[in-house]
């Protein structure tokens, strides 16, 4: 299925990334920005496609300083949603203050660096804590370390979100660690987010997409469009991130993925339908 007509109301946009040049940058970092994503043009694209809606996910170069992010959902409460990056050792009232400013979720990016401790004091505690107000564990991680992180995972108290279809290494999906990220993406409590196929090896994120199909994670899978695709921008457009995914899909799954899949992760459904806000077809080639 192709976008030919808008998406259905109510449509999510799972994960996408708002900077500017000139913030704190973290001391540990992969990559550092220079230009601007900023949140009037992010709700641009949303509106000139049809969505309705936004997960803003902290950008792993601002590390845990999430002032950026909560100044961002400030902007649109009615529209965003936040992912945040923190210490395991946060306290639970400053997990209230990110509960309450729209943070559905923290964050655990994992490339390149190691897995953390998840069975050792703070991070059990942080698992207990972060069930306790309904907000999920996403992690970004690849290959061996979801062998690493399976044990884990699996016991993981609340809603775990893999992100980018777990980086599949090989077109053929069989790969050191691929066991174990199936094994996990079985898991009733387990989410996986359909985004950013160019972060995977060339052809395994399709690959991995219409695997997913056909196992029936359709139940448990959101789509992102990794805007601004970070250290992968040259020749992106916005609308060919949701049509990799649609044309993979039929129109019941398109409206279970884009629509009541995230409101039920999220735990919330935006109050203004995406279809009141149908861009034209040259606003959706832009």
């Amino acid at each position: 299925m192709t976008f030919t007509e808008p998406p259905p109301p109510a449509a999510f946009d799972s994960h996408a990334h708002v900077f500017t040049r000139g913030l704190p940058l973290a001391d540990e970092r992969r990559y550092s920005p220079d230009y601007d994503a900023t949140v009037d043009a992010y709700v641009s694209l949303l509106d000139a496609h049809g969505l309705a809606a936004g997960v803003l996910v902290q950008p792993s170069f601002l590390g845990t300083d999430n002032s950026h992010l909560l100044a961002a959902l400030r902007r649109a409460p009615e529209r965003f949603r936040g992912v945040a990056v923190i210490d395991p050792r946060t306290p639970g009232d400053e997990l209230d203050r990110l509960a309450e400013a729209g943070v559905c979720g923290i964050r655990l990016n994992l490339i390149g660096r190691p897995v953390p401790p998840l069975g050792e004091g703070p991070w059990r505690r942080l698992a207990r804590e972060l069930a306790a107000r309904g907000l999920h564990m996403e992690v970004q991680a690849r290959q061996r370390q979801w062998e690493e992180l399976e044990p884990w995972l699996l016991r993981w108290p609340g809603a775990v979100v893999i992100d980018h279809l777990g980086l599949p290494a090989l077109p053929s999906l069989s790969y050191p660690g691929s066991g174990a990220l199936f094994r996990l993406l079985a898991a009733p409590h387990v989410w996986v987010k359909a985004a950013a196929p160019y972060r995977s090896a060339p052809r395994a994120a399709t690959a991995m997409l219409r695997s997913l199909l056909r196992t029936g994670a359709v139940e448990r899978m959101v789509w992102g469009s990794d805007w601004p695709w970070t250290r992968h921008e040259e020749g992106r457009v916005y609308g060919t991130t949701l049509t990799w995914l649609t044309t993979e899909l039929n129109a019941a799954e398109t409206q279970r993925i884009l629509c009541a899949n995230p409101a039920r992760l999220f735990g919330w459904t935006p109050p203004v339908a995406a279809g009141d806000r149908t861009g034209t077809a040259a606003a959706r080639r832009a």
